[in-house]
């Protein structure tokens, strides 16, 4: 008896993720305490801490049918196309912080500024990492 494999359709919809600001957040709670023993490493991480907060706050990431747009408000700023794409990771799962991809010509690091459940269900139907 064989068993033909199940094969997902692929997905016609377009997705956008929405914002996640705990790494913002995070820096900035981690900067805090640390003004007191070293306020210039202090500051440089709260101000990154800010730098990402705006960076979710305006970008936007859309998983379309044949591509990833990255937009900022309605301008689209990148498009990466999967059909480019040689494998992708999320790194440190429990606590996401960076999403990795490679492309055919480049490599890319991206801090997780989106909720990382629906990153990875996206990638994981319209990207599969076994290329």
């Amino acid at each position: 008896m064989t068993t033909t494999p199940s094969i997902t359709p692929p997905t016609t919809e377009t997705v956008q993720l929405a914002p996640s600001y705990r790494i913002p957040l995070g820096l900035v709670a981690i900067a805090l305490p640390l003004i007191l023993v070293q306020p210039w490493v202090s500051g440089a991480i709260a101000l990154f801490g800010v730098f990402l907060m705006v960076q979710a706050a305006t970008l936007r990431l859309h998983f379309t049918p044949t591509d990833l747009d990255i937009y900022r408000g309605e301008s689209l700023l990148r498009r990466f196309p999967y059909q480019e794409w040689q494998h992708w990771e999320i790194f440190w799962s429990s606590v996401p912080i960076l999403f990795y991809f490679k492309e055919v010509k480049s490599i890319h690091f991206l801090p997780i500024l989106f909720d990382p459940t629906l990153l990875k269900t996206c990638l994981e139907q319209r990207c599969p990492t076994s290329r």
